[in-house]
């Protein structure tokens, strides 16, 4: 079987392309940012909802059944992460999905953007050959090449499973205080 990976921006180029979507108006261009700043999946970034964020304790708890590996992960909030949900609370209503789709006249209730929001805007910015998926590569190649992070802080913020069972068997904290300290890292490389 082969493997195809997602299309990825490398490391060093993250903060220009950060900046220029720093300039994008819109919903797509702030949930582009939330799923770069927290490295997660993107299925799980479009149906952030605001119930799931801790401001006080900036942390987001992905619910168990909207992650991969089906067990309930947080993710710890930088600055910059938080800026990002300052940005849409000036603009939609603080419940529901964090990134609702408009409203229509055809549907009344809230629906999540679409990744086909992100990837269209990823097409006019002149990056149609990423997808919004493989900055989770962007991110894993910045912290094991240019950070002194353990790899396990670095797995653990990626939300991987640890493949040694007998490992994965002891290996029950988050790590999030660690963690905390690499996404503040990541959030002050993506804005340069």
């Amino acid at each position: 079987m082969v493997v195809k990976h997602h299309a990825a921006l490398p490391w060093r180029e993250i903060a220009a392309f950060m900046a220029e979507l720093r300039q994008k108006p819109g919903m797509a261009a702030l949930l582009t940012e939330w799923i770069i700043l927290t490295n997660c999946r993107t299925e799980e970034g479009l149906k952030a909802r605001w119930e799931e964020i801790d401001l006080e304790r900036a942390v987001w708890t992905v619910p168990a059944n909207r992650m991969k590996a089906k067990k309930e992960h947080l993710i710890p909030l930088s600055q910059h992460a938080l800026s990002v949900l300052h940005k849409v609370r000036a603009v939609v209503e603080p419940v529901g999905y964090v990134f609702p789709k408009p409203p229509n006249k055809n549907s009344l209730l809230e629906q999540p953007l679409s990744n086909a929001a992100c990837m269209a805007l990823l097409k006019r910015m002149g990056y149609a050959d990423l997808t919004v998926h493989g900055f989770r590569s962007s991110f894993r190649d910045w912290a094991g090449e240019s950070t002194s992070h353990p790899r396990e802080v670095i797995e653990h913020a990626m939300a991987h499973q640890l493949q040694d069972k007998a490992e994965a068997a002891y290996a029950r904290g988050t790590l999030l205080e660690r963690r905390r300290v690499l996404m503040a890292n990541w959030g002050r490389h993506c804005s340069g």
